[in-house]
C-alpha cells in the first residue's frame, strides 16, 4: 500500500522543493493558531511544525505521511518570524546586515498507517552571512515586496541572493525545507517515498 503524502503548509517554497525532489503530494495548509511555549529556536520550530502536521492528521486518509514545517531566523538571540509591514522588514534587515545569523527549520513527519501513528520531529540549522548593506539598499529591496512573507524578511533564492556572502549548512533549509535531512529521516523510519 502506497502512502499519500500531505504537506500541511501553503508555502510555495516548500511545494517547489518537494516537487523538485520528485514527490507527488497533496497540499492541505493548517489553519491552526501557532502558539509555542518554548524559547529555544530548535524547540520552537519543532513544536510549530508538529502543530501544523497534527492539525491535518484527522483529515488525512489511512496510509498517509503528513509533513509540517516551520522556519525562523535567529539573530543575536532574537527570533525573527515574518515581518508584519515594510518598516519591520527594514529593521530586521538592518539588524541582519554585516554579520552571520542562524536559520532553523523544524519538520514534523506523522505516519498514519491504519490505527498506528508515528511521529518524528527534527530541526535543521544553517548559518547565513549577510553582506554589509546601506539603509538605502535595504529599503530598495523591501519595496520589491519580496521580504513580506519570509522569515527574517529575505529570500535567499530571490533578489536578496546577491547580498548573501556565504552559508554553512543546507541551502534548502534556508529556503524553507531541509530536503536531504527529510529524506534521511524517512529512510530511518523505513518508509520509501
Amino acid at each position: 500500500m502506497t502512502n499519500q503524502i500531505i504537506l500541511a503548509s501553503g508555502s510555495p517554497r516548500r511545494k517547489e522543493i518537494l516537487k523538485q525532489a520528485g514527490l507527488n503530494f497533496k497540499v492541505i495548509p493548517s489553519k491552526k493558531e501557532e502558539i509555542t511555549s518554548f524559547t529555544e529556536p530548535e524547540k520552537i520550530v519543532e513544536e510549530l511544525a508538529f502543530i501544523k502536521a497534527d492539525d491535518i492528521k484527522t483529515q488525512a486518509p489511512e496510509n498517509s505521511i503528513i509533513i509540517g514545517a516551520d522556519t525562523i531566523v535567529c539573530n543575536q538571540g532574537a527570533i525573527l518570524g515574518k515581518p508584519k509591514n515594510k518598516p519591520e522588514a527594514i529593521q530586521m534587515l538592518l539588524n541582519l546586515q554585516g554579520h552571520e545569523h542562524s536559520v532553523y527549520t523544524g519538520v514534523c513527519i506523522i505516519l498514519k498507517q491504519g490505527n498506528q501513528i508515528k511521529v518524528r520531529k527534527f530541526a535543521e540549522l544553517t548559518r547565513v552571512k549577510v553582506a554589509s548593506l546601506s539603509k538605502e539598499k535595504i529599503e530598495e529591496y523591501c519595496y520589491t515586496g519580496e521580504p513580506m512573507d519570509k522569515a527574517g524578511a529575505y529570500a535567499i533564492q530571490g533578489l536578496f541572493a546577491k547580498y548573501i556572502e556565504g552559508i554553512v549548512g543546507d541551502y534548502y533549509n534556508v529556503v524553507g525545507f531541509p530536503i536531504a535531512r527529510f529524506w534521511k529521516e524517512m529512510e530511518e523510519l523505513g518508509v520509501s517515498i
